[in-house]
């Protein structure tokens, strides 16, 4: 990783994945103290799921752009986007802008990543795979133990607003150590691809927002339609974005990219309302729930270096059922939280249990597929793990926060909505569990080109 051919390039992708970490931390923090202020609570997932369904956008235009004309126009255009985003967020006067700005940034972010995997697909040996993909994993460490109490301390003492502004120099630093290591990625290769996969992405990202709309509302009659349609533009973009057989969990590479989908709805579904359960039914501070979710990240961090350590004995299969497992126990125990008579300290010692978990599972199915992916082609399988992956985040954090809103407004009391939040997310875990026989026992190494 660290070769001479590979520093710079090693140094931007670390720099890149940092400043998402920073992003995502920060928001999961502050955002009940946002909520607080704009009024809304309606459009509180929203936060999260409009961002990563524009997202689905990006990762679909940064691996076919990868595929194509190579990384360096989805790294660079993909933080300008994310900067623009994050000054639109910083300046919102209401909940709707807020969620226009996170849309802004979800483009920018979905352009990132998956050029990064590209990187990493094309410029590093298998062997090296699993210690990059660690690696970046650990990118997430300083984030993770200053992210979350920064921004509620900045939150308190500045305001929210500069919890995003205050970001911008990151993005620029990030395109100065990032941008020169490009030229170390070798080119595509130059065949002749499958048109672009646009069309059926915007559908996709469509399909999944009428579908969480859907969920949002009250009546059920226009609950029914929206859900209707959007069943039927998301599923044959679907289709289209992954291989064959994924919503059936088809052996192979389309049971891990619903698995994937799986794992981070469960996760980040629970992740998404910690923070509003510690700080509006518990009462505690936002430095203590941001506290909680840096012990997940340092326990994701750790692992992720267990699974590269081990992922070529075991295969992927052990270490995603397991990581599922945990996942699925650490859900329950945090849920018991919204109980007065269960201690605090409970929260960062079961959410650390997730977090260790999903960053068991989620490596191994990365490597899966870079492992079963065509060379020149691995954007369109980069592409489909992210796509599955931010998919799985948007319907986690939006369904949950549509039954979180939905049981405030009527009983006025959020642990119920937030006990069905994490139930939905734990029996999803459970699902992923069941599907794990069909994901590959051993991972097929590709040779850099």
């Amino acid at each position: 990783m660290w070769a001479p051919g590979r520093r710079q390039l090693t140094a931007g992708l670390i720099m890149a994945v940092t400043l998402v970490a920073f992003e995502a931390l920060a928001v999961a923090t502050i955002l009940p103290v946002i909520s607080h202020q704009l009024g809304d609570l309606r459009l509180y997932g929203w936060v999260f799921s409009a961002f990563l369904l524009s997202s689905v956008l990006g990762v679909v235009a940064g691996g076919a752009l990868s595929d194509k004309r190579g990384i360096g126009l989805p790294v660079i255009g993909g933080l300008v986007v994310f900067a623009a985003g994050l000054t639109v967020a910083g300046f919102a006067s209401d909940m709707p802008i807020l969620v226009a700005g996170r849309i802004v940034q979800g483009f920018g972010a979905g352009l990132v990543p998956a050029a990064v995997y590209v990187a990493i697909g094309r410029a590093y040996p298998s062997s090296a795979r699993p210690r990059m993909l660690a690696l970046l994993s650990t990118a997430w460490v300083i984030p993770g133990l200053v992210g979350p109490a920064v921004a509620a301390q900045v939150a308190t003492n500045f305001g929210w607003r500069w919890v995003f502004l205050g970001l911008l120099p990151l993005v620029a630093a990030a395109g100065i150590v990032t941008v020169p290591g490009l030229a170390t990625v070798p080119p595509p290769s130059g065949e002749d691809l499958p048109p672009s996969p646009i069309l059926p992405a915007v559908m996709a990202s469509a399909g999944a927002g009428l579908i969480l709309a859907g969920f949002s509302l009250a009546n059920p009659i226009p609950t029914a339609l929206l859900l209707g349609a959007g069943l039927v533009v998301l599923v044959p973009a679907l289709q289209r974005l992954t291989p064959e057989g994924t919503l059936r969990a088809r052996r192979g590479l389309p049971a891990t990219l619903l698995v994937r989908g799986l794992l981070t709805f469960a996760y980040f579904a629970g992740e998404a309302y910690l923070p509003l359960t510690l700080t509006s039914v518990r009462h505690t501070s936002t430095t203590f729930a941001g506290l909680t979710l840096t012990v997940a990240t340092m326990t994701w961090t750790a692992g992720a270096w267990l699974q590269a350590r081990v992922v070529e004995r075991t295969g992927p299969r052990v270490l995603i059922r397991g990581g599922l497992v945990l996942v699925v126990l650490a859900l329950a125990g945090t849920a018991s939280v919204l109980w007065a008579r269960i201690p605090l300290w409970v929260a960062p010692l079961t959410w650390g249990l997730g977090g260790f978990g999903i960053g068991t599972a989620y490596s191994p199915t990365t490597l899966t597929a870079l492992g079963l992916s065509t060379p020149g082609r691995e954007g369109a399988a980069t592409s489909g793990v992210q796509l599955m992956d931010l998919l799985g985040t948007a319907f986690g954090t939006g369904i949950a926060g549509a039954a979180v809103a939905a049981v405030h407004q009527r009983h006025g009391d959020p642990r119920l909505g937030l006990g069905i939040a994490f139930a939905l997310a734990a029996s999803v875990g459970v699902v992923g569990v069941l599907v794990t026989p069909r994901i590959p026992s051993e991972i097929s190494p590709v040779a850099p080109r």
